[in-house]
């Protein structure tokens, strides 16, 4: 789908592109062998821009995945089941086909720290969206009883150990040395990071947004509210917006939200992490390269 890629105003494929800006302002190891050298197009090793696409395939891969359908939750009114089981299937065929795909262009690379830290990634994305699934109770499905601290650690498996071990693999396929691996990681990491809060701070600044939609019930600025005002006088928070069926009025919800230091601490947050990835970035040399990773930073910690 489209929407995989592109939601009408930015592109979602930036994942493959930082991998190549890291791997342009590291710029070549001048001290491994010439064959390696000979192998450099625009500072970039060809090894590093098959790493970008495979980080890409890998993305839409789980992309894919996240698309399947809890058919237990459906009714009668939402469609013929039997069409939804088939694109279920058709989800988990096509996510696994790319998966597969990804692991064959990682051998290809014949390196095994490359395909070790891959994998791990790979690990870790699952097991972040297990627990991102995983909800023992009714009052558990619409929101978590967790700290800023699990938030973190979920948001890290789920949303930016891709990029961050990924840059991470393309400064090993240039032999650099591990202090420059390691923030090569940490700038992924901390940008991710950043990243993923803008987008849970938006519904609450975005003064074109419409505030009767639904926003994520564990999203940072959620979560921080909670750790403010209890867990018990939370859901308290929720049972009063709720209407008939227990529909939620977000626009409600959200105004009990903005009352409290949720939204400004996840801003402050957010900037925090920013900071953190400019830091990793001055191990690098200045250059073209090296500032459009800097204006990623500051792309994804202004806020209006």
């Amino acid at each position: 789908r489209k929407g995989f890629i592109s939601d009408t105003r930015n592109n979602l494929q930036m994942r493959g592109l930082v991998v190549l800006l890291v791997s342009k302002a590291a710029g070549p190891n001048l001290s491994t062998e010439d064959s390696i050298q000979n192998d450099i197009v625009s500072g970039i090793y060809s090894s590093q821009r098959t790493l970008a696409e495979i980080t890409e395939l890998i993305h839409t891969a789980f992309l894919v995945h996240r698309g399947i359908v809890n058919i237990s939750e459906l009714t009668s009114s939402d469609g013929t089941l039997k069409d939804m089981q088939f694109g279920n299937k058709m989800a988990v065929l096509s996510g696994d086909f790319l998966l597969a795909n990804a692991c064959t262009s990682l051998a290809r690379l014949q390196n095994t720290k490359v395909v070790e830290i891959m994998s791990s990634a790979i690990g870790d994305l699952i097991q972040g969206i297990y627990y991102e699934n995983s909800s023992s109770g009714k009052e558990n499905i619409l929101t978590d009883d967790i700290r800023i601290s699990d938030w973190k650690e979920k948001v890290f498996q789920s949303h930016c150990v891709l990029l961050a071990k990924s840059c991470k693999a393309a400064m090993e396929l240039a032999k650099h040395v591990v202090g420059i691996q390691n923030m090569a990681f940490k700038y992924g990491k901390h940008m991710s990071m950043s990243h993923k809060l803008n987008a849970d701070i938006q519904p609450f600044i975005d003064r074109n947004s419409n505030e009767s939609l639904p926003f994520d019930l564990n999203s940072a600025p959620v979560v921080f509210h909670q750790e403010f005002v209890g867990r018990e006088v939370w859901i308290k928070q929720i049972k009063e917006t709720q209407g008939k069926e227990d529909l939620i009025n977000y626009s409600k919800l959200q105004d009990a939200i903005k009352a409290s230091k949720g939204v400004t601490s996840a801003i402050d947050l957010c900037r925090c992490h920013g900071n953190s990835a400019l830091e990793a970035l001055e191990c690098f040399p200045p250059s073209e390269a090296r500032s459009a990773l800097e204006n990623i930073v500051y792309a994804v910690t202004r806020f209006s």
